[in-house]
């Protein structure tokens, strides 16, 4: 069970890094006068891609911990029924 918690912590750590980069973009452009897509677009290549990185890689590790407690769970059910 231990490992599958993990996994799912690292989603959430995963969703929160998202989310982080969308909320500092509006925070920096929060003293414009008037939003359109470029202007939104230009803010998120201004807080750049360290976000998109992190995010990425927690959901692989996440998904990587859940995997690997599904292995053992189903490994140890295998190993007493027989």
């Amino acid at each position: 069970m231990a490992k599958r918690g993990a996994g799912i912590a690292f989603i959430a750590i995963s969703a929160f890094l998202i989310s982080v980069k969308y909320i500092s973009a509006a925070i920096f452009g929060s003293g414009v006068a008037s939003w359109d897509k470029g202007l939104f677009d230009a803010m998120l290549s201004y807080v750049g891609n360290t976000l998109n990185i992190f995010s990425l890689l927690s959901l692989l590790v996440g998904i990587l911990y859940i995997a690997w407690g599904e292995y053992e769970e189903l490994k140890r059910k295998k190993e007493t029924t027989i």
